[in-house]
């Protein structure tokens, strides 16, 4: 075949090289970067163990003061999600919708807590507060969703430019729906992905906050193990390791749920006809 070409002075394109070496090599790299990373992340994790001992697990528990602050710190991220979720969801949509020209000016609105230091946040918030919510422990959920605000709107930003929200809203509002049951129905099943980016970043980040905290004078699991630390520092280490496997399950816990909502939900594809009443799709 190769010499009936070349007499017929037919050009023929140069053999493609195999690409078995490309993916071996690009898998060995794959596993060299996996194996630097996980000798990065475990090898402290393994000291601290080494530190701590089997024995000092069992003391966490029956150490005063772990199980209210431990409880604590999960009601401050519960709130927080909340609050945030309630207030960042309806506005980042809106601005998509209505005013997309606003959009960088919000995102320079919403980076100001990461600039911010959080003892300048602290201080400020305790200035323009009213005497009966300083000594509150919820005034501590209400500067989370201060500094959570980055991290969720970029979430929900980058979920909705994902989506194309003008046409499924106004999809939506022609076959008879509202704003509630378009919000409820169309945008926030296509819009898991990024809820599930903020609620894990929202969670691990008020599960591991300690300067608010303990500026506010609140006794969070962040400030405990410190505080403890103090007394008897193996029994610290471990509730710091046992601290780190709680949000890690939890963070899993939250990413399992979601994905099985999503595969139920038919993987979050838009279902328009389903927010209309049927004589307006008969119609």
């Amino acid at each position: 075949m190769a010499a009936l070409t070349k007499d017929l002075g037919i050009a023929t394109a140069p053999p493609t090289p195999p690409a078995r070496r490309r993916k071996r090599s690009f898998a060995a790299w794959r596993w060299v970067i996996l194996l630097i990373a996980g000798v990065y992340f475990l090898l402290p994790l393994a000291a601290a163990l080494r530190f701590a001992g089997l024995s000092a697990f069992g003391g966490v528990f029956t150490t005063p003061g772990f199980g209210s602050s431990l409880w604590l710190s999960v009601k401050l991220a519960a709130v927080t999600w909340l609050i945030t979720m309630v207030l960042m969801i309806p506005t980042t949509v809106y601005i998509h919708l209505r005013l997309p020209q606003l959009r960088r000016l919000l995102e320079g609105i919403t980076i100001l807590p990461i600039v911010i230091p959080p003892v300048v946040l602290i201080v400020g918030v305790l200035q323009v507060m009213p005497l009966a919510l300083r000594s509150s422990v919820w005034l501590l959920a209400i500067e989370y969703v201060v500094l959570t605000m980055p991290f969720a709107y970029r979430a929900l930003d980058a979920g909705l430019r994902a989506i194309d929200v003008k046409t499924l809203t106004e999809a939506s509002g022609s076959l008879g729906a509202g704003w509630l049951t378009t919000l409820w129905r169309v945008i926030l099943p296509n819009l898991r992905t990024g809820l599930l980016s903020a609620t894990i970043l929202i969670v691990a980040l008020v599960l591991g906050e300690f300067t608010m905290a303990s500026l506010d004078l609140q006794q969070t699991f962040p400030v405990w193990i410190v505080l403890f630390d103090q007394t008897n520092a193996q029994i610290s280490v471990a509730a710091s390791i046992f601290a780190l496997v709680v949000t890690w399950v939890v963070l899993m816990l939250i990413t399992v749920v979601s994905t099985r909502q999503s595969r139920r939900g038919g993987g979050g594809e838009v279902t328009l006809f389903s927010v209309a009443p049927r004589e307006t799709i008969g119609n």
